[in-house]
């Protein structure tokens, strides 16, 4: 047919509508929905048909077009996906995933009250952050702690309490620059702090903060370089050595851990990364880190340090603000329980699992996937192979942890066409391209998402 008799043969609204199929779907759904997508999808065959790139339509087709849009409009904005990238923290996916027992208790108080500022010893008004701080105390060492959204707001909220109108010494090389363009400077310029910087990028000295300490220096700041490493000639003070000299010139010592870790990884083949409790061992008078990365709990900041200052902090007005709600603390809570149990944390608590266990578990487990993909395709080719995980969030950027992978190619689809289409499946499934070949990396898939993949590919092989 030609263009005209393609136009022609689009059918009308009203016609549409006494079809069976959209019958049922407008017991469903709104009248006004329906006819949303009808008209949204008429006019893409017509447009469609105008611009030369279809040359064949039928009803059939126009119908089943029609309630895949409806499906569409139905669907949540915000859905589960499949992380086969190999990028543990990914911080576009959600970054960590929760562990079961964090989830059990986001559902048990999501579905009913709680007495998320009720003290039921005392029958009245209580603090919503005394559900976690005694178990943050315990875990690391320190005298009090508190809960905001993110370590952003937790850095924040720190130095406008401590150093409003007053001078925070921190070293150029650890003027860092966060997730989603987020600078450390300009954190410190909305808190009302003024910046000071000292030393050069690779190397400060101890009398590069002595030389800038005045009367009106109120605190002294490290941030921990999470997500970037200077190598070669380089100099930084100690942490030691900075809360001495906090500690003579009475003087708080501000520690920006970001991810924040309550494990030593080092233990487990990493490279070193400072602990919480380490830096409260210290003497650091405050300590800021992330509770949704290393962690591997829900976002949150999460404040640890001298009671004193921790008060001031939730006396503060931007602690309102910035504050978590019941689903978080909830979360944070079933999330630091885990810790107590430092035999079983790492198989508790998914990010670790997925960040320390041996690639072994995952070459089995990438054979499994193989042989059921193989089973069930017939237009791909797949090879088992060694390959590289990363941690992700901005953390451990060094790191490379050895894993296994799928690397699937076909004759007949390009690689950016399987990687599109998977992401475009029902329960979207997010891969990597490397060579003209689709990756699926074992390390951040569940066991339980195989059948997800196996049928995403199938889908491909339909057409």
């Amino acid at each position: 047919m030609n263009k005209n008799e393609l136009l022609r043969s689009l059918p009308k609204v009203d016609e549409i509508l006494k079809e069976e199929i959209m019958e049922e779907a407008i017991k469903k759904n709104s009248r006004g929905l329906i006819l949303d997508c009808i008209r949204e999808t008429v006019d893409w065959y017509r447009n469609n048909i105008v611009n030369g790139k279809i040359n064949d339509i039928s009803k059939e087709t126009i119908l089943k077009s029609i309630i895949s849009n409806l499906n569409k409009k139905n669907d949540l904005h915000l859905k589960k996906v499949i992380n086969a990238t190999g990028i543990v923290i990914h911080t576009n996916l959600g970054r960590s995933v929760l562990c079961k027992e964090s989830i059990k208790n986001v559902v048990k108080i999501a579905e009913g009250y709680s007495n998320l500022e009720y003290n039921l010893d005392k029958g009245m008004r209580g603090s919503r952050y005394d559900h976690v701080e005694e178990l943050i105390k315990v875990l690391t060492g320190a005298e009090a702690a508190m809960v905001v959204n993110n370590n952003a707001a937790a850095v924040l909220l720190a130095l406008n309490t401590l150093c409003k109108d007053k001078q925070a010494i921190v070293s150029r090389g650890e003027l860092v620059e966060i997730g989603g363009s987020f600078r450390i400077p300009d954190v410190m310029s909305f808190s009302g702090a003024e910046l000071i910087e000292v030393g050069t990028t690779n190397r400060t000295h101890l009398y590069d903060y002595e030389n800038n300490i005045n009367e009106n220096t109120g605190i002294l700041l490290r941030v921990h370089s999470s997500n970037f490493k200077i190598i070669g000639f380089t100099e930084r003070v100690s942490l030691e050595e900075l809360v001495k000299l906090g500690c003579k010139n009475n003087i708080p010592i501000i520690e920006d851990i970001g991810s924040g870790t309550l494990i030593d990884f080092s233990k487990y083949g990493f490279n070193y990364e400072p602990t919480v409790q380490n830096s409260i061992k210290k003497g650091v008078d405050i300590v800021t880190f992330s509770g949704d990365k290393m962690l591997g709990g829900p976002q949150a900041g999460i404040i640890v340090g001298k009671k004193v200052l921790i008060e001031k902090m939730k006396k503060n007005q931007l602690t309102r603000a910035l504050r978590i709600d019941k689903m978080t603390l909830a979360a944070l809570e079933g999330t630091l329980k885990m810790y107590l149990n430092e035999e079983k944390v790492v198989e508790l608590i998914p990010t670790l699992y997925m960040l320390l266990t041996s690639k072994e578990i995952h070459k089995k487990r990438a054979g499994r996937l193989k042989r059921k993909l193989l089973k069930n395709l017939s237009n791909f080719s797949i090879s088992l192979n060694e390959d590289y995980s990363m941690v992700g969030g901005g953390s451990m950027p060094e790191e490379k942890i050895e894993t296994y992978v799928l690397k699937i190619r076909s004759d007949i689809y390009k690689s950016e066409e399987i990687e599109k289409r998977l992401r475009e499946n029902i329960i979207p499934i997010i891969t990597r391209i490397n060579k003209d070949e689709v990756i699926i990396d074992l390390r951040t898939i569940k066991d339980e998402e195989f059948d997800i993949i196996v049928e995403g590919f199938k889908s491909i092989d339909k057409v």
